[in-house]
């Protein structure tokens, strides 16, 4: 017999969490850059995690999205968000600072933006899944 969760039907609901928690420790590390806009020498840092799950979902182009999520969920371990420093190299500022806080604050709310909409996309999953158990 089998079970809801030896099923895929969580299967996008798990890739759509662990972005959201991608999402969210990119708002952890663009607060952190805002936070030392200041600080002589800080070089601001970003989250990579968009290129990993585009690499990730197209390595099977003739595939079903569901059997790109199935696969995937199956290995979600390889799907995990990177804090870098973004241009480390870099400085407009002669204190070696490299954050602009202005444009912090734009990537701020792109950020939430996407935030809201995966988590609205797992609240929806989530509705799918109680009309189905209906």
């Amino acid at each position: 017999m089998s079970t809801l969760t030896s099923t895929n039907a969580f299967d996008y609901i798990n890739v759509l969490d662990r972005a959201a928690d991608a999402s969210w420790l990119r708002n952890d590390v663009i607060s952190n850059n805002i936070s030392n806009a200041d600080t002589p020498g800080f070089k601001r840092s970003d989250v990579s995690f968009e290129t990993q799950l585009a690499k990730a979902l197209g390595q099977s182009r003739y595939i079903s999205m569901d059997a790109k999520m199935s696969r995937l969920n199956k290995d979600l371990g390889r799907l995990s968000p990177v804090t870098y420093s973004d241009y480390s190299g870099y400085s407009y500022r002669v204190d070696g600072n490299n954050v602009d806080p202005d444009t912090e604050a734009v990537y701020l709310a792109k950020n939430q933006i996407v935030y809201q909409g995966l988590t609205a996309s797992i609240r929806q999953e989530f509705k799918n899944l109680q009309m189905v158990m209906k």
